[in-house]
C-alpha cells in the first residue's frame, strides 16, 4: 500500500510542477504541458484502480494543491524577476509627417521586390514599386504616399543627346 501512495504522490507533484511551469515560464502548448497533462491523467487513473476512494482523494488533494501553488505563485511575486515590464513608447512616423510628396525624387537603397528601402528629400523610408522590381542605386520618383507606404516608380531618364 506504501508503494502506491509513493508512486500516486510522484505522479501528481511532477504534474503539478510540469503545469506550473507551462503556466508560468514556458510560452504556449510545450512538453511541460502534455507532460504534466499525461502524468496527472496517470496518477488520477493510477489512483482508482487501487481503490475508489483512494481516487476521489488524490483527486481532491491534486487539485487542491495544484490551486494552492497557483495562487502562493501568483502573491509571491517570484516571477517578477523574469517578467516583461518594458514599455513601449515609440510611435510610428507617417510618410506624409515626414513632408513626401508625389513628384519627389530619390535614389533606391535597396532592390524594391517589390517593397525595400529608398531614400527621398534626405530620409530612408519604406518604398513600394507599382509594377516592376526596382534595382538598387536606382533613381525614383513618388506617384503616391498612403500613411506609412510611399508608391515610387523608376525615374524616366531623359537623353540631353538627342
Amino acid at each position: 500500500m506504501i508503494w502506491e501512495i509513493t508512486i500516486i504522490v510522484f505522479l501528481m507533484l511532477v504534474a503539478i510542477v510540469l503545469i506550473l511551469l507551462e503556466i508560468f515560464l514556458l510560452p504556449g502548448i510545450t512538453i511541460a504541458g502534455v507532460g504534466g497533462f499525461l502524468f496527472a491523467a496517470s496518477g488520477v487513473i493510477y489512483a482508482y484502480t487501487v481503490g475508489e476512494t483512494a481516487g476521489h482523494i488524490t483527486l481532491f488533494l491534486s487539485l487542491t494543491a495544484f490551486a494552492a501553488s497557483f495562487v502562493w505563485l501568483l502573491r509571491a511575486r517570484s516571477f517578477n524577476k523574469v517578467a516583461l515590464k518594458t514599455d513601449v513608447d515609440s510611435k510610428l512616423t507617417s510618410s506624409r509627417d515626414l513632408g513626401i510628396e508625389p513628384g519627389d525624387e530619390g535614389i533606391t537603397l535597396s532592390r524594391l521586390a517589390p517593397i525595400g528601402k529608398a531614400r527621398i528629400k534626405g530620409i530612408t523610408v519604406e518604398a513600394k514599386s507599382m509594377d516592376e522590381l526596382i534595382d538598387e542605386n536606382t533613381p525614383v520618383e513618388v506617384l503616391r504616399v498612403d500613411g506609412y507606404n510611399v508608391l515610387v516608380k523608376r525615374k524616366e531618364q531623359t537623353d540631353i543627346h538627342a
